[in-house]
């Protein structure tokens, strides 16, 4: 294994979950501010299925993805966090669990979801892994059993958060963009072009997609005196 995929797995591997360790930080504030905010787009519309992408990749969509699902459940509510990239997926990493069982197995009909999602050690969040990579993936999210999974863990789940691959790499998101409620769009500050942002925010609304917002992530901030005020211990 060369060194470059070591360090950049074992940067996966220690991906914080910073609203879980420190939820009184700065950066697990915005992520609180970031579900208040869903939670007013959604006064005239059920905002129950949330999925969470970038234009490219490595601006910080998974992140984002498993600290919304975090801050949900720290509200009381039931969430499921399902990793959607069926291609890279990364959730596993960032949660220590196996992958082999998830949402591929349960869509092929090999598994159950009860059978296939594991429990956090956060309270109220479950986890769904993505399962073996198929050779199908778009026509996968795509699927009549896709649909049907959809219908049962609204039943089941206050809030379900899929984390997909980037709208310009693959077809993936947008297949299951218009099945979910909203969509966010993470982008990198100094990393995210513009015209990459319009375009991938172009081929959501063309699949429909509701676009929740956009996540502006990696900005570095100075500290203020707010902080000091409302942030420290």
């Amino acid at each position: 294994m060369s060194r470059k995929l070591n360090k950049s797995i074992q940067a996966i591997k220690q991906r914080s979950l910073i609203t879980f360790r420190n939820p009184k930080s700065p950066v697990s504030e915005q992520y609180r501010t970031i579900r208040t905010n869903i939670e007013f787009s959604a006064v005239d519309a059920n905002v129950q299925t949330i999925m969470v992408t970038s234009s490219g990749p490595e601006e910080g969509k998974s992140t984002t993805a498993a600290n919304m699902a975090v801050v949900f459940a720290q509200q009381g509510k039931r969430v499921l966090l399902i990793d959607g990239d069926l291609r890279k997926p990364t959730v596993h990493y960032t949660f220590h669990l196996e992958n082999s069982f998830g949402l591929t197995s349960v869509l092929t009909k090999q598994s159950t979801v009860e059978q296939a999602y594991v429990k956090s050690e956060i309270d109220s969040l479950d986890i769904l892994p993505s399962g073996p990579v198929p050779p199908n993936p778009a026509e996968l999210l795509g699927s009549q059993a896709m649909h049907i999974l959809m219908s049962d863990l609204r039943k089941t789940y206050d809030i379900v958060i899929f984390d997909t691959p980037p709208v310009l790499a693959v077809t993936d998101a947008q297949v299951l963009a218009n099945q979910c409620d909203g969509v966010v769009l993470v982008t990198a500050s100094g990393k995210t072009e513009v015209e990459a942002a319009k375009k991938a925010k172009e081929l959501l609304e063309n699949a429909r997609a509701k676009l929740l917002g956009v996540v502006l992530n990696q900005k570095p901030v100075k500290q203020s005196n707010y902080y000091y005020y409302y942030g420290r211990n």
